[in-house]
């Protein structure tokens, strides 16, 4: 990435919040709050998947990797966000600014796909029981996961490959509070017409394919509950299954209004909030959602507190 006056380009300024100071000392303690629970929830929730022998299900797998991809993501650009804060200095080097928007960009898209993989799962649970453990096989499982990773580093490696392409020749001033790829792209001096080309073409497809997968599938399941004759049952699945679409409903809406949007300054700065809740309240819910809402769960966090008491 190289200057027209031929130096290269060795960082970024993050803008961050245009607040006053001594709000930005209250959002640090707010956001630091927020970011020790979503690291002690998902932590926990994966320990306690691993150690409770009762959790070793294919949607228990599901739900422990997507607690490890919640972890990755919102700590490649929560603590960056925390540091701006206090200082003065909100420069980020050229390279770190590509690693964050990488590794974000790698386990954003994962937690796309596994959610479809947790929706299909779902799926055989409620509408085809008798063949479920056949279906939802382990193998079956860890290939899911694997095809969610293989789609993710594709997408990541496209978008970075025709990123690092473009020049970059005066603005380095990033309006976010992390290196995001929309509002870098507005920095370049090149055309970047291919760039949101492919913004639209890969994000759009990884959202709204999965999103169709999602949506189909719990239409059907939702058939499937109504024709349950008993109401214990019918409130156990549907107890399951809200939970998740809760964490669905969150997630697409916040990243849909993100990137499949006419950039413009407002939008930028809505941006920065949907950007909050998709990058740093979302890793917190999500743990948050699948145990309160789930009686396995609940119970295992009882006999894991008793053990250690």
């Amino acid at each position: 990435m190289i200057q027209r006056n031929g130096t290269r380009v060795i960082e970024f300024i993050l803008l961050g919040f245009a607040v006053r100071q001594e709000v930005q000392y209250i959002l640090f303690f707010v956001f630091l709050i927020v970011y020790l629970i979503s690291l002690m929830a998902n932590f926990g929730m994966i320990l306690l998947i691993k150690c409770d022998a009762r959790l070793h299900t294919p949607m228990y797998f599901f739900l422990q990797n997507l607690a490890f991809v919640d972890l990755c993501y919102t700590s490649a650009i929560t603590p960056k966000m925390l540091v701006n804060f206090l200082v003065s200095d909100k420069s980020i080097s050229f390279s770190g600014c590509i690693t964050q928007l990488y590794v974000y960009g790698v386990f954003a898209t994962v937690e796309c796909y596994l959610l479809v993989a947790m929706a299909v799962d779902r799926y055989v649970a409620i509408c085809n029981p008798l063949r479920y453990t056949m279906v939802m096989s382990q193998r079956a499982c860890i290939q899911l996961v694997t095809g969610s990773y293989f789609m993710s580093f594709l997408n990541a490696n496209i978008h970075l490959g025709f990123l690092l392409s473009l020049s970059f020749c005066n603005a380095n001033t990033i309006n976010h509070f992390f290196c995001d790829l929309p509002p870098i792209l507005i920095l370049s001096c090149s055309n970047i017409s291919v760039n949101v080309i492919l913004i639209l073409t890969f994000v759009g497809f990884n959202l709204v394919s999965t999103l169709l997968v999602v949506f189909s599938s719990y239409i059907k399941i939702l058939s499937a509950i109504l024709r349950m004759p008993s109401a214990t049952g019918r409130h156990k699945a549907f107890s399951t299954c809200a939970s998740h679409m809760t964490a669905v409903t969150i997630f697409y809406g916040t990243c849909i209004y993100m990137y499949l949007q006419p950039s413009s300054s407002e939008s930028q700065e809505n941006g920065k909030v949907a950007s909050l809740f998709y990058g740093i309240m979302i890793p917190m819910l999500n743990p948050l959602i699948y145990s309160l809402r789930n009686k396995e769960v609940k119970e295992a966090m009882k006999v894991l507190i008793k053990s250690c008491a």
